[in-house]
């Protein structure tokens, strides 16, 4: 019978497996500490993951990056949602006068344009 080498190496997933027993495990390391959040828009992409892409979400889980991968997407989706409503604001003209003449007007008028970002951002960042 030939003898089973203790470590393989699988060139078409880039992982390297240990001879447990008769069974070759995948030897995954932890990955470096990333301590930056995920947050709301990391969540929801991982759950868009769940359901649309369980091939990326595998393998970014076994090679280590799915922290990092969902984290930089976060901050990129978060400056972006930021120059969105920067951009609707002063196209509209919502502003600190407004708040000033009419809070309900305001209030009114931002809660449209988050609400217009959010989706935004979910069709160009989140489900893409």
């Amino acid at each position: 019978m030939n003898e089973l080498k203790p470590r393989i190496h699988d060139e078409t997933s880039g992982l390297d497996y240990v001879l447990v027993g008769d069974y070759y495990v995948p030897a995954i390391e932890l990955p470096e500490s990333d301590d930056r959040p995920i947050g709301k828009w990391g969540r929801m992409h991982r759950a868009y993951l769940e359901e649309a892409n369980l091939i990326l979400l595998n393998h970014l889980i076994m090679t280590g990056k799915l922290h990092t991968y969902l984290a930089n997407l976060n901050e990129q989706a978060q400056n972006r949602y930021r120059l969105i409503i920067k951009q609707m604001t002063d196209a509209e003209g919502v502003d600190e006068d407004l708040k000033r003449r009419s809070q309900w007007e305001w209030i009114k008028a931002m809660n449209g344009i988050v609400s217009r970002a959010d989706e935004i951002i979910r069709s160009e960042i989140i489900n893409a």
